[in-house]
């Protein structure tokens, strides 16, 4: 059972987006997925009960109660908990007693940069990070590529302590999916599938460390 974590201390970075895409792209690949919300606004939990009409459904379970390991079957095969906005590495550190992974979204703005730094260094003193035995890896979200300051943005990322594992574009489809249970991983254009191959990479990444 590969279990993903997917935390940030800043507000606003994604998180849930990439808790639910990555949720779908396992299911999709036919694994039977559990998307667990620990965030009090319920984002992924409301999208996990839209896409249960759906195929390739993922089952959502309440992050925020106690005994929410209880509710995760026996069969799943990948869990991705999505945690509550603005974070500190210590909660982090308490959620990692349980996950494999930690993916931490950044977006590419000096403010985020600036403010994320500062929870990196404590998140690469937790006592599973240094250890090795729990690995962290870094997405640039909601890049706009042909800009100064996302192209900026990706080249400081690229200094911080732990790996940039995708950089991910920024587009209104992830918008349009989620609204209906979706994700990018349930359409087949062309557009779509160029924005499928930005997270190549961080499949790649959890199959190596998972």
């Amino acid at each position: 059972m590969l279990k993903v974590l997917v935390a940030s201390s800043k507000g606003g970075a994604g998180k849930s987006t990439i808790a639910t895409n990555l949720a779908a792209n396992f299911a999709v690949d036919g694994k039977n997925t559990v998307l667990v919300d620990a965030d009090r606004q319920g984002s992924s939990l409301h999208w996990s009960e839209r896409r249960s009409v759906h195929p390739n459904a993922v089952l959502g379970v309440p992050g925020l109660r106690r005994d929410w390991a209880k509710h995760v079957p026996d069969d799943a095969q990948r869990v991705v908990i999505d945690t509550a906005a603005g974070i500190t590495a210590g909660e982090v550190g308490e959620w990692l007693e349980f996950a494999d992974v930690l993916i931490v979204p950044v977006l590419p703005s000096a403010i985020d940069l600036e403010a994320t730094m500062p929870f990196l260094d404590e998140v690469a003193e937790l006592p599973r990070v240094k250890k090795g035995k729990a690995a962290v890896g870094l997405v640039a979200n909601r890049l706009k590529p042909w800009t100064n300051a996302s192209q900026l943005a990706v080249e400081e990322m690229q200094s911080l302590p732990f790996p940039l594992v995708a950089q991910l574009r920024d587009t209104q489809g992830y918008v349009l999916a989620n609204a209906l249970g979706k994700s990018i991983f349930d359409y087949h254009s062309e557009q779509v599938r160029s924005h499928q191959d930005d997270w190549a990479k961080l499949l790649r990444w959890l199959k190596k460390n998972g």
